[in-house]
């Protein structure tokens, strides 16, 4: 009989990403799963589909918009491409304003929900591109992308303590003034 060689301890492994490029583009797979998650369902289902998707981009924008984002612009990552990324977030945050009001029966909500994931998905592959995107340019520049994660992490992890109490989705840059005229 054979003894057993005694194991060499492993580091408690986390499912929480080290760096913050890493932690917003699990987000970024998290909310694509229950987009097609979505589209199968239907009534309730969807309409529970539906707000959690919302209540993740909320706080998936929250963090990019009050760490990441500041971030890069403070490291002089293209002043272009921060613009567009929160112009791209504003669009999205009237569709999910106006979705997380509404029921699965009413009139549009597919169809917002479709539109909805093409912004998203537009705006991840714009953040993702290997050499020209958000994060390629935030690696390029030299963010300390360790420490950020951990404040991205920090405050995710504060938002989603009390996922009914998380900020409304309210544009920064796309007034409502210029539709009443």
């Amino acid at each position: 009989m054979r003894a057993k060689k005694p194991q060499a301890k492993r580091p408690a492994r986390t499912d929480v990403p080290d760096d913050a490029v890493s932690l917003l583009m699990a987000d970024h797979r998290k909310v694509e799963k229950l987009f097609k998650k979505s589209e199968k369902a239907s009534g309730r289902e969807k309409e529970a589909l539906v707000k959690q998707i919302c209540a993740e981009l909320i706080v998936h924008t929250t963090l990019e918009e009050d760490i990441f984002y500041p971030a890069c612009r403070e490291q002089g990552v293209e002043e272009d491409a921060m613009d567009e990324a929160q112009v791209e977030h504003d669009g999205a945050k009237f569709l999910i304003a106006d979705l997380l009001n509404q029921s699965a029966a009413s009139d549009c909500y597919d169809a917002k929900v479709t539109v909805l994931t093409e912004y998203i998905k537009h705006h991840v592959q714009e953040e993702e591109k290997p050499r020209s995107g958000i994060f390629a340019k935030a690696r390029a520049k030299g963010l300390d992308l360790d420490a950020i994660g951990a404040q991205l992490q920090e405050r995710k992890e504060s938002l989603m303590a009390d996922p009914e109490d998380l900020p409304a989705p309210t544009p920064k840059t796309i007034g409502l003034s210029t539709l009443a005229t």
